[in-house]
Formats: structure tokens, sequence, C-alpha cells
């Protein structure tokens, strides 16, 4: 291990290095200090397992070890409690996954029903799987039929041995699977997610809250544009509100202190005026008096009217898209962009939340933004320039480059897709361990089975196949049920996903499903050639 370690050591820098996108250095360094250190913690390991071994020799009755292999084995009881208690944990953890809506509740969330469904797969792996098989063994009309009599009867007496091994299998498939599929699916998807949060190359966002005052910035950006020669395209500007706001039985402004007291109900509100929005995406609808149109970038809203500030409106249209706002799509809460007639009716909107929350009122901003035909360094160079001269004139704005925001989101995306790898292999070696020790220790008992069966009158062929049966089963059951956990946990991950900008649910989809796949393949395959070494020892 310490040999591995030391040469996979710079691979793994080199490998991370080139996730991520930076350059690591050349070079080799072992630190004797850290080999000392990994003898002392595997010694310590190795102590306390020597220790533990000495103490159940010491306890235990001689005379019984001697006669306990020809004793016979106990049939294991039925702990329906235990049963029921792993139905209801497993239960529970599903249904927070499902029922989850809202990302923020999710995060705190998450670790409840992982727990939840973690303990629920050990109590019914270890007492759930007996209790069935023994419901199945009091069906007279099932059990006493030659396959199903075989099957059922060997299975109880193997489940109680392998319980613990098979929840252990199944929880590290699931996380295999889980880890993968999101860290893939966010690799994939950094392109998507960076467009999103940075809606063009630059975007400016304005403190000031009249569009007069903005006025200087942009002409000194347009300014700085000319002396750098840049060709601007796809240039835009409007003017937008934004509210917090809580779902009950209709919108309503709340207070600031009561943001945290109900996670699952709040939204942002983005007001913008219909001519801004022409302007922004290109398109001529219209819309009359008291009508306006809605996009929604979480949770689709599908009521037939809006109402806010008593006042309400008919909603004519469900947009498919917004050009949206960086700072808006980075919050982790559903927003919902409200297009609205006219500046009169934003003025109006502005001036009644106003009135009620005094100088804790959101404020009417501006936004400007502008994608150009450069490389990275000089959009890198545009970016530091254009920031440095709104600073030098002292102008209210917030600046954000696309090229430059890219690499934080390379580091961090890329960071999580090494570490989901590579606890991924940690966890299916541990997987294909479990799984060839098994079939080791399932050889040596079937062995005497198999022995007596025939002497009973099965042919040898009945026999083995009675066994593969059992074996099949047993093997395969932590992977179909390691499949069910990631689907019921696919509407909680996918809330997740949404604070790391991934709304793409087909993509996560699509990864998901290609990750089991490449799993059950090799799961398939390692079961293939440890089963080899199993019929080699029950055919002695």
């Amino acid at each position: 291990g310490l040999f591995l370690g030391i040469v996979l050591d710079k691979f793994m820098f080199l490998l991370v290095g080139k996730i991520i996108g930076v350059a690591v250095p050349l070079g080799f360094f072992v630190s004797a200090r850290v080999i000392r250190q990994t003898v002392q913690v595997f010694a310590l390991i190795f102590l306390g397992i020597c220790v533990n071994a000495i103490r159940q020799v010491h306890v235990a009755d001689p005379i019984a070890l001697l006669r306990a292999g020809n004793a016979g084995e106990k049939e294991p009881a039925t702990r329906w409690a235990l049963a029921l208690a792993g139905l209801a944990a497993l239960g529970g953890g599903y249904y927070i996954a499902i029922t989850v809506s809202d990302p923020v509740a999710s995060l705190v969330l998450f670790f409840v029903a992982v727990v939840l469904v973690v303990i629920g797969t050990y109590l019914l792996f270890t007492a759930g799987s007996i209790a069935l098989l023994k419901m199945l063994r009091k069906n007279k009309g099932y059990y006493y039929k030659t396959r199903h009599f075989v099957s059922v009867s060997g299975m109880i007496y193997r489940m109680k041995q392998n319980a613990v091994g098979l929840a252990n299998i199944c929880v590290l498939s699931t996380m295999v699977l889980v880890m993968v599929s999101t860290t893939t699916s966010l690799m994939i998807g950094i392109e998507d997610a960076v467009r999103e949060r940075y809606p063009a190359d630059i975007m400016v966002y304005f403190r000031d809250d009249t569009p007069e005052g903005n006025q200087e910035a942009i002409e000194t950006i347009r300014a700085l544009q000319r002396e750098r020669n840049l060709s601007v395209k796809g240039e835009m500007a409007y003017l937008y509100l934004g509210l917090s706001a809580s779902w009950e039985y209709k919108y309503e402004e709340r207070y600031e202190a009561e943001v945290t007291s109900a996670l699952n109900s709040m939204d942002e509100l983005f007001f913008i005026t219909l001519d801004d929005y022409n302007s922004v995406m290109g398109e001529q609808k219209t819309l009359a008096e008291g009508e306006i149109m809605i996009y929604s970038n979480r949770t689709s809203y599908d009521q037939p009217t809006f109402r806010l500030f008593d006042r309400e409106y008919r909603v004519a249209e469900r947009l498919e898209d917004f050009v949206g706002n960086g700072m808006y799509s980075a919050n982790i809460s559903n927003t919902h962009y409200i297009v609205v007639p006219d500046r009169d009716t934003l003025l109006e909107i502005h001036a009644a939340q106003k009135e009620l929350l005094g100088e804790n009122a959101s404020k009417i901003r501006q936004v400007y933004g502008f994608d150009m035909d450069a490389d990275k360094e000089e959009q890198y160079a545009f970016y530091n320039a254009l920031t440095e001269r709104l600073n030098q004139n002292g102008l209210n704005a917030q600046t954000e480059g696309r090229a430059e925001s890219k690499v934080s989101f390379i580091s961090l995306y890329g960071g999580l897709f090494f570490i989901g790898v590579f606890l991924g292999v940690l966890f299916v070696m541990a997987t294909v361990l479990i799984i060839y020790y098994k079939q080791i220790s399932e050889g040596y008992d079937d062995r005497e089975r198999f022995v007596i069966m025939q002497k009973v009158g099965m042919s040898r062929e009945e026999v083995k196949s009675a066994i593969h049966s059992q074996v099949v089963t047993v093997f395969f059951l932590p992977l179909l049920v390691a499949g069910i956990h990631v689907t019921a946990a696919f509407p909680l991950i996918s809330k997740l996903l949404v604070m790391l900008q991934l709304t793409d649910t087909k993509l996560f989809i699509a990864c998901t499903g290609a990750c089991f796949l490449v799993f059950a393949v090799m799961y398939v395959f390692v079961y293939n050639l440890t089963a080899r070494t199993y019929y080699r020892i029950v055919s002695r």
C-alpha cells in the first residue's frame, strides 16, 4: 500500500491538475514523516484487530468451539419489529427525497434522508428479507414446488449469514452511482451553467437606482470599448425590480425577518418592462393593461392570475425562455421573471412595496451587458481594465466577466469530479472485495450442501441450478435495491444540483442512467469472475 501510494502520488496530482486546468510543477517528493505516520496508524488498526481476536478466543468455550462444526445451524428468528422499523425508515427517507421542493430545504434534509435510507437498508436486509422468505414458506401453494422449496429454504439461512455484507454492497453501490453521476453531470454541463450564471461576456450591475445616474458609467464602458477596438455584439440594457416573496394563497411581499422562517415558500420576483424585454429578447410581444408574462427558472407558476399588493394581474403567456440575470440565477430559491406592460406599472409596484417596507424596500436597478469577438486573454484584460476604470471614476457598479469567472467554475466542478471518481473507485474496490470473499465463503458453505442434496436424490445439474439461482438472487439483490435508492433520491439530488447551477434535468437523467449501466456491466463481470472460484470450490 505504501509503495503504490508513493508511485501513484504524482499521477493523482497530475490528474486533478488536468481536470481543473492548472499546471502541476515537475518533481517528485517522498515524505518520511508521512510514511512513519501511516505505519503508526495501520499498526494501531492491526493491533486493535488482534486484541479483539484474542478477546473472542479467550471468552469462548473450547468444547463449544470443537462441537460447533458438527452442530446444526439454527433457523434465524423472524424479527418483525426490526423489519417494520426498516420499512418505516426507508419510507421516511424516500418521502423526504420525493416531496422536498426547495433547494435550501433539500440541503438541510439531504443528510436526514441519507441516514434514514442507510438504517432502513440494513434493517430490511437483516430482518426484512428473512421475514419475507418465511412468509413465502407459509404459502404452501408456492413453497411446495421443487425449485421454490430448495431456493426459499436455502436463502433463509443464506440471508442470515450474508445480510450485513449485502447491505454494505448496496450502500456502497448507491454511493458510487450518486457520486459519479452527479459529478459527471456537473462536468458535462459546465458550459450551460456558466452561460446561465453569466448571460453575456461582460455584465455590469449598477447600484445607482436612477437610470440617468448610470448613463455616465455606460458611456465610460463604451469609451473603453472604442479604445481597445473591441467588436461588441449582443448589447443589452434594462431596468428591473427584485422582490423576495412568499407563496401562501397569494404572492405577498414579506419582511426580511420572515425569510428564514419559511424556506419552502420563499421565491424571488423579478420585474421587467415589456419594452426592455422585447429589446433584450428580440421579440415583438404585446400586453394589455393588467396583463403580465411570466417565466420561472425552477418551479413553474401554473395559476391563471397573479396577485400582488391587492392587485390582480392576468397571466397572458408563460414564457419558454428569458435571457436572465446572473445575480438572480445564482440564487438557490425559485425566481419568477415577470414582464409588466410599461414602466408606470413597474413604478407602481415599487411604490407599493416601499410603502410597506420603508427603508428596507428594494430599489429599481439597471443592468448592462454585451458579448465581444475576443479571445480569453483579451476578455481577461478588458475585464480588469473596466473594473479599474469604473473604480477610478467613482462609479457605483459591480462587474462580472464570463471568461474570468469560468476558471472558478472549472476549479469547483473539476475538484468535485475528481473527488467523485476517486471515491467511486475506492467504493468499487471495496464492493469487489466483499463480493469476492462472499463467493469464497459461499463456496465452502455450499460444498457440504451440494453433497447432501445429491444424496437425497437430486441430480448434479438440479443441485447446481438451485445453488446458482440462490447465489445470483442474493448477489444481484443489492444492485437492484441500489437502483431503487438512486431513483427515489433523484428529485432531492436534482434540487441540490440546482444550487450548483445545473438545471438540465435531462442531462442528469442521462448521466445517471449511463453510470448505472456501466456499473451493472462491471458488477456482472466481477460476479462472473468470482463465480468461477465459487464453482471450483463446490465441485471438488
